[in-house]
């Protein structure tokens, strides 16, 4: 397996693993605009916006690969560029410090329960910690034991994240599935 930055260049492959040719699709846009932006904004220019974060950097994300075949991404950024963030009631800042976001995770059918979302937030650590980031931060969820739908489970589990070193610093008041999300920290 390798990781790489979702650049112009892997357009094609960004656009596979989240669907865009589908009306379905996870753009990877639900934090990045405000939800009266995101619910306003039609699937064409819903790629568009996509297409132009691509072109950004840092890269909206990391994408995984098995050989030459797109199995995962794993959707970052600055918390400042993340606007349902920045307004959130239910997930706070906690300091002012210029953290990056990791939002969610998509793992492709078949590939799942093999290591490709860690292996995933390992390549955010690296390329966010070369960048100059403060650090990371990500809301994931607390399955307290119970196996989780992938789909409920898109924002990573605690336990993921305690494993790569990074540290509780508050439960939110966001949920997913009915089940606690809290606010975990890397920093560096």
């Amino acid at each position: 397996m390798r990781i790489e930055p979702a650049g112009p260049e892997r357009w094609d492959d960004v656009a596979t693993i989240l669907g865009l040719s589908t009306p379905l699709g996870c753009f990877c846009l639900y934090y990045r605009q405000s939800s009266g932006d995101y619910n306003r904004t039609p699937g064409p220019q819903r790629t568009a916006l996509m297409r132009e974060l691509v072109a950004s950097q840092p890269p909206p994300g990391l994408l995984a690969y098995a050989g030459s075949e797109v199995i995962g991404w794993c959707g970052f950024g600055p918390r400042t560029s993340m606007e349902r963030l920045v307004r959130s009631r239910t997930i706070p800042r906690v300091d002012d410090l210029p953290v990056w976001s990791i939002v969610c995770f998509v793992v492709r059918v078949g590939y799942r329960r093999r290591g490709v979302a860690r292996a995933l937030l390992a390549g955010v650590i690296d390329y966010a910690r070369q960048a100059g980031a403060a650090g990371l931060e990500a809301y994931p969820i607390e399955p307290d034991g119970r196996r989780v739908n992938t789909t409920d489970a898109y924002v990573g589990t605690l336990g993921m994240f305690e494993r790569a070193g990074f540290r509780k610093v508050l439960l939110t008041d966001a949920t997913s599935a009915r089940l606690p999300r809290w606010l975990v920290r890397l920093d560096f």
